[in-house]
């Protein structure tokens, strides 16, 4: 198994795993593999340097043991009282970080699709139960809804954090 280092053109960085230098090869060579973040198909592989595991200490702090990012919670009463929380950002691995934060919304929100702008609008005017949604608005649709004071966080989501691979 080859573990690769790889970047888009936007410079997103992340890793791919393949059979062999030849799947790799023929995988991009298809426009197969794809950002994470972005779904660029732009990528290119990265200079890799081997790791030595020599035991489960933190190569930055001699002595002590590596210890899992922390989680810091959002601001804001909907994502509070639902539980999302940001992973506190590491040196090493920015956009994993980000990624398994958008896991997290995705696996604590319900989908509405279309119906975002309209369900958003019926929670704010005490129509229906307060709950955390996520789904696709226009900008327009946006803008009015920040304009009417309708709080909502415009955004992207990678389409394979929303799909189940199997």
């Amino acid at each position: 198994m080859k573990v690769l280092n790889l970047q888009c053109s936007r410079q997103h960085s992340f890793e791919g795993w393949f059979g062999s230098e030849d799947e790799f090869q023929s995988q991009l060579a298809r426009a197969l593999i794809e950002c994470p973040l972005c779904a660029d198909t732009q990528v290119r592989k990265m200079p890799t340097a081997p790791r030595l595991n020599l035991g489960a200490q933190d190569p930055r702090t001699p002595g002590s043991a590596a210890k899992p990012a922390d989680v810091t919670a959002h601001a804001g009463a909907d994502t509070a009282s639902s539980g999302v929380g940001v992973p506190a950002q590491t040196e090493a691995h920015p956009q994993a970080d980000v990624l398994k934060a958008l896991r997290q919304l995705v696996a604590r929100t319900e989908d509405v699709g279309n119906r975002f702008a309209s369900e958003a609008r019926r929670m704010h005017d005490g129509d229906i139960e307060t709950r955390s949604i996520r789904g696709r608005a226009s900008a327009d649709e946006v803008r009015e809804l920040l304009d009417d004071g309708i709080e909502v966080l415009p955004l992207a989501i990678p389409a394979a954090l929303i799909e189940t691979l199997q």
